[in-house]
């Protein structure tokens, strides 16, 4: 279905991105991946798909970078069709004793990143009468949760970017949506079970159940793949007249 089109997906080198990068990759899109941490291994997971695969370390809190790895994919690819804006960090205080540096670091990478790749990735897809973009928000873009002032409000952010953006291209082939997870067991949510587990003298299961259990009626994890096959859908046919949605996977976490 994506045969020829090309999908740049921040923070693809694990995780949600990771997931949505194979799912673009699995209907034929081209992919420019972007993150930290081990890149030939995922890297080689796409190639395996029968695309083209590239790969630009691009520093999502540098305006300057996410230039550069724009113009990267426009000589790479010709242009960028697909945008997944998912790279994301976490830090975890209370107000009072939040890091400012910290707070900094979530609203640029979190949020101000998806601002600059959209305005940037945006010409070329007016331009051809076709494009997609995709903004990985949280369920934390449609409630809070305490101890996470700077994540919350960064999602929320991404939320109505994600609305502005579709009402300006509302009468154009370029659409505008969000993906709202709620829990994922990426390596950042293994990290809070592995913490919740020490802290209580609890098995990493009986973690995980607490931890959904706070949150999550379904008491499953959403998975990448799940994630993946939604952003397809948003691609698709069926896709063109979706616009500006915040489309929830979050196992009846806002329902509640």
């Amino acid at each position: 279905m994506l045969k020829g089109k090309t999908a740049l997906v921040t923070g693809s080198t694990s995780g949600i991105g990771l997931g949505i990068a194979k799912a673009l990759a699995a209907q034929g899109a081209n992919i420019l991946m972007n993150g930290f941490g081990d890149v030939e291994s995922p890297k080689a997971e796409i190639a395996a798909l029968g695309v083209q695969v590239a790969y630009h370390g691009a520093d999502m809190s540098r305006p300057n970078e996410i230039a550069d790895m724009l113009s990267y994919a426009a000589e790479r690819f010709g242009r960028v069709d697909i945008l997944v804006n998912n790279a994301g960090i976490q830090h975890v205080a209370r107000i009072e004793n939040f890091p400012v540096e910290r707070w900094d670091a979530i609203i640029a990478i979190n949020m101000s990143s998806a601002f600059h790749a959209t305005r940037l990735a945006l010409p070329a897809m007016q331009a051809a009468g076709w494009g997609r973009i995709i903004n990985v928000a949280s369920v934390h873009g449609l409630v809070a949760s305490a101890e996470k002032s700077a994540y919350v409000t960064a999602k929320h952010g991404v939320i109505g970017l994600t609305k502005v953006t579709a009402l300006e291209n509302a009468t154009t082939g370029v659409t505008c949506n969000a993906i709202c997870p709620g829990w994922v067991l990426t390596p950042l949510v293994q990290k809070q079970v592995d913490a919740k587990a020490a802290a209580l003298g609890l098995t990493n299961d009986e973690a995980k159940k607490l931890l959904l259990g706070e949150k999550e009626p379904s008491l499953q994890f959403t998975t990448p793949e799940e994630l993946g096959a939604l952003a397809v859908f948003f691609c698709s046919p069926a896709g063109n007249n979706v616009r500006g949605v915040a489309w929830n996977m979050d196992g009846g976490w806002t329902a509640q």
